[in-house]
Order: C-alpha cells, then structure tokens, then sequence
C-alpha cells in the first residue's frame, strides 16, 4: 500500500493498492468520529462491492444505511441528490456522522457535495472504483451537480476525511471504462510531466497502473496544496474541460463519456492553438497517436459554432473573458486569458 498525505484546508491521507477495499472499516474508523455511517453507490458499483465495505464497516463497529442510485451522468442531479437528502434524514444522519462514496465519479461529485450541504457540512470518505475517480475526481474536494445549463455548474470545495482507492476494483471494469480514466491520465502527462505522458503513450499501461495512479495522485496533490480554490495554478487541471464539458452538453450527457470527451478536447484546443500560431511546437500529432494507442477520440462531429456556444457558459470564464489552457509543450501547461469574442475566433476559424 502506497500513502499520498493531501495538506489542504483539511488533511487527509489518499491510500493506494490492492486489496484495500476489505479493510475499510479499520482505515475509516481512524479518521472518523462517529460509528455511523451512510454509504451511496450506484446499482452498477454497490452489487460488486456495498456488501464487502459494509462487512468491513460493521466488523469495525459502523452502524451502516445506504442509498443506490441509477448509474450514469444522468443521475448527477438536484432530483437525486435532494433523494439523498431525503434519505439521510430518514436515516437519522447527524452532524456528527459521515458520508461514503461507493463508486465513480458521478457518485464520488455527488456524494461530496451532499456532504458539504446537508446539516451545513458533514465527513465523508471517498472509496473511487472507476480509473477517472482514482487518478482524479476524488481528490481535491471538487464537488458538483450537473444543471440543465452545464456540467458541474453548482458545487462547493469539501475535503474528504480519506480517500481508498483499491486498484482491485479497476479489474471489473470494461475496456470501455478504463479508457475513459485514461482521458484523465493523459491529461495529467499533457499538463505536468512528459515522463509519464511518455509511460501512457507507450501503449502497455496496465503493466505500471499503481504507478502511474500514484503519479496522478501525487501531481494533483502538489497542485491542490498550492491552490486549493481554483483561482490560479489548479486551473491548469482543466485542460481539455471547457470543450470537453461543452461536448458532453451538447451530446446531452449521453454520447461521449467525461473523460473520452476531455481528450476530444484536448485535441482540439490543441490543433487550434496551433492553426492560430499560440503554440509554435507541433505536438497534436504526438497527443493524437497516445489517445489513439489509449482507446480515446480525437475528434466528433459536432460544428465548431456549436461547441463555443456551449462552452462560455464554463467555470473558466470571468465577465467578458475566458481563460483557456493551453500546452505549448508536453508536460507543460499555460493558462491564457483572452477574450471571449478570441476565444470565439480561436475555436470557430
């Protein structure tokens, strides 16, 4: 088992390895206060593993409830999650007791930003299944809903108390899936580190999987602790995003997956900047050929005009100005601030 200790708002340790998920209970029951707890999942993930964490948590003396889900983006909304509240009151839940997230990252964003509202803020563990939730989404305290005008448009910041991440879980998944974690891992190549950019496009990633988690997770965490709000360094942590979001809104969040939309992003905000002279090396070729060695798209149909108008409505943008991330190399990330009518010029030209 590999440690990554996160030094946030709150700190917190993100364990990594095999086997981990049969032990929660005892890694939980260290950083918690209260033996009660209230596990959501989805009806993909908890029949693979609700009954092994809750063994683990009631060996340790939790008094457990749970609430499942229907899988899918579709599912990441203020319907189900004011279920979640409505379940958390009939469960007794207090501010005292925590949340976990059994899942992806659909349940992780979820679960954390229940845990950040209900009682006005209450723990929770994050226990990631899918690749995209270990390498990224559940480390960081990143929480969010979707709405009908954008993805990930209402959340709040909310540490978890620990985070496990079993590299068993990742043996169910479908190739599918895993690629789609990968949109993430090439991401985090893309933006900080050619050397592990050069261990993903060498096409045999399973035979370095904790090594590579390991690495992601360890890069996060040196940009979470030097910006954990989001308003300078963590924005780079966003590249790909603004299209990638924008695909899968358009797509209705029922096309390409997050992390099969984000490398379509990357992609194209890459080959843009460099049509528009911003970058002067050319590296979407070599971007191109590691996503399709890793599974991932580089491309979709959908007019240029339609994915600007649906990405101004990001996070990213300030008033009449956006700020897009660009790699004018491998393994470094730039963060630009232009205009939106550039920006409009930038994706439409």
């Amino acid at each position: 088992m590999k440690k990554i200790t996160v030094k946030a708002s709150q700190n917190y340790d993100v364990l990594i390895g095999g086997g981990l998920l049969k032990d929660a209970g005892k890694y939980m029951g260290e950083v918690l206060k209260s033996r009660r707890t209230f596990i959501v999942s989805d009806d993909n993930v908890f029949p693979l593993y609700g009954e092994t964490l809750k063994k683990s948590l009631e060996e340790n003396g939790f008094t457990v409830s749970e609430y499942v889900f229907p899988h899918g983006e579709q599912s990441k909304s203020h319907n189900v999650l004011l279920k979640i509240y409505d379940e958390l009151a009939k469960a007794n839940i207090t501010r005292a007791d925590s949340l976990v997230a059994l899942g992806g990252g659909v349940t992780g964003d979820m679960t954390g930003f229940a845990a950040a509202t209900y009682l006005r803020g209450i723990d929770y563990v994050q226990i990631p299944t899918s690749l995209l939730a270990q390498i990224d989404s559940s480390v960081g305290g990143k929480t969010a809903v979707d709405i009908a005008a954008g993805k990930n448009l209402v959340g709040a910041f909310k540490q978890p108390k620990l985070v496990i991440a079993d590299t068993d879980t990742l043996s169910t998944l479908p190739d599918l899936f895993f690629n789609d974690g990968m949109g993430e891992a090439v991401k985090y190549g893309m933006i900080w580190s050619e050397k592990l950019f050069g261990l993903i496009e060498s096409g045999n990633i399973k035979e370095h999987l904790e090594e590579m988690i390991t690495t992601c997770i360890d890069i996060k965490r040196e940009v979470v602790e030097n910006d954990e709000f989001d308003t300078g360094l963590r924005m780079i942590l966003n590249f790909g995003h603004t299209l990638g979001h924008s695909i899968e809104k358009t797509q209705n969040f029922c096309g390409l997956s997050h992390g099969q939309a984000v490398a379509a992003g990357m992609y194209l905000i890459t080959t843009a900047a460099e049509r528009h002279g911003i970058i002067e090396q050319n590296i979407s070729d070599r971007l191109k050929k590691c996503l399709e060695i890793n599974g991932l798209p580089y491309s979709v149909d959908i007019p240029a005009e339609t994915l600007f108008r649906n990405s101004v409505n990001d996070k990213k943008r300030f008033s009449d100005s956006i700020n897009i991330i660009i790699c004018k190399t491998i393994g470094k990330a730039d963060i630009v601030k232009m205009p939106v009518s550039e920006y409009e010029k930038l994706i439409t030209e």
